[in-house]
């Protein structure tokens, strides 16, 4: 379908539909997954296959081969009908960045109407590089030289928190207590059960200081998006649609001062002054920029949670509060349902693991969800500007900034 134009204000796309298959370890083909999230995302929209002008698919690399060419995998799945298609790989941020291609093919006029899908059928375990000898490649570099798998990494953002912050385990597990009172309520999550401090600091260490429950785990899932020009939605009988505001894929800045996965060393800022903000306060800042917006104007945000430690350091990097006041912000009751500015109301990574081309979109989802007040049990009362932020591997930022 070629597109009409007649934009309203310019950069804003709208958010006609959102679906999702649940998070699991479901043994499954990841096609399963994001067929069935956008189907659910176009039953949501009220439109037909037929009516989508173009399909961007977040690529995995662990489905084999159509998991690299995504796009035209699901398209193919959902039956051939001359659609545009795009495949995006940037590790957790493909998500986010099949929402810019989207955005960009919308605002340019390519297309009024656009799928974004993303699903994984993700490893039992951890993450690992493809097999191989790549002695250029930062990822197989870090576990055959270092034997560094993902958990060290947060291990050692944990005792940065700790040495630097003062932050302690106690901190950490009331993440995990506080994201899995909000996942219980959320049926797309994988794991629905409460959990108290005890049964976190009770599990098994993994990565010193973090224990198994501090950790998300990897799983199955898809989530899909509809989105269009907001002439189109006004045609379709969406007066007042979820909107994307801004979507920030920055890269760090050199010198790169703060270790980060995959590299096993930082940038020497002997030469060169170290920029005034790390990577993940950019990727937010950039964010807010484009929209026009700053945290004090948020009612939401769902965050990367790899380990309970990161979200503390998301706090802080989305300006939610300032340098190391995250476990305060946590403690005060702040993040929880009913407190300033929920975090991770869907029950982040840590209820639902990584199901990785598909988590920066089902942060979409539960944006529009939480928008729309279709939430149920999680429901933040009158959100109207909601973030969502992670980053993937090798420097790709991924925010986006959704409201109605």
């Amino acid at each position: 379908m070629a597109a009409e134009g007649g934009e309203g204000v310019m950069g804003e796309v709208a958010v006609l539909g959102v679906g999702m298959h649940p998070w699991g370890k479901w043994g499954r083909n990841f096609v399963e997954y994001g067929v069935a999230a956008a189907r659910a995302a176009l039953t949501d929209a009220g439109l037909d296959w037929r009516d989508i002008g173009s399909v961007v698919g977040a690529d995995t690399v662990r489905g084999g081969y159509p998991g690299y060419v995504a796009g035209a995998t699901f398209a193919k799945a959902l039956g051939w009908q001359a659609a545009r298609a795009t495949s995006v790989y940037a590790a957790c941020a493909s998500g986010a960045q099949a929402v810019d291609a989207a955005r960009a093919q919308i605002l340019s006029g390519l297309a009024d109407v656009v799928l974004v899908v993303g699903a994984d059928a993700a490893p039992k375990g951890f993450f690992r590089p493809a097999g191989g000898d790549r002695a250029d490649d930062p990822d197989w570099l870090r576990f055959r030289v270092l034997g560094a798998t993902n958990p060290v990494y947060f291990g050692l953002y944990a005792r940065r928190r700790m040495a630097v912050h003062g932050d302690t385990p106690d901190d950490f597990a009331q993440v995990k207590v506080k994201n899995a009172a909000m996942g219980a309520l959320n049926p797309n999550a994988r794991y629905r059960k409460r959990v108290t401090a005890e049964e976190v600091a009770a599990s098994a260490v993994v990565a010193d200081p973090l224990r198994l429950l501090d950790i998300c785990a990897t799983s199955d899932g898809g989530a899909a998006l509809v989105l269009s020009s907001l002439e189109f939605a006004r045609r379709h009988g969406h007066a007042d649609p979820v909107r994307i505001l801004a979507v920030s894929t920055v890269t760090p800045r050199y010198p790169n001062t703060v270790l980060d996965l995959p590299d096993i060393a930082t940038d020497s800022a002997v030469a060169v002054d170290p920029p005034a903000e790390t990577f993940r306060v950019s990727i937010a800042r950039a964010a807010y920029e484009e929209a026009g917006v700053g945290p004090e104007d948020l009612s939401l945000a769902e965050v990367y949670d790899l380990s309970t430690a990161l979200e503390l350091q998301w706090y802080e990097d989305l300006g939610l509060c300032g340098e190391g006041e995250g476990a305060k912000l946590l403690r005060d009751g702040a993040t929880a349902l009913g407190g300033r500015i929920p975090v991770n109301a869907s029950g982040g990574l840590a209820s639902f693991g990584e199901a990785v081309p598909a988590q920066a979109i089902a942060q979409v989802c539960e944006l529009a969800w939480q928008l729309r007040g279709e939430a149920g049990d999680r429901q933040v009362a009158g959100a109207r500007v909601g973030i969502s932020v992670n980053q993937g591997l090798f420097g790709h930022g991924s925010a986006v900034i959704a409201v109605r």
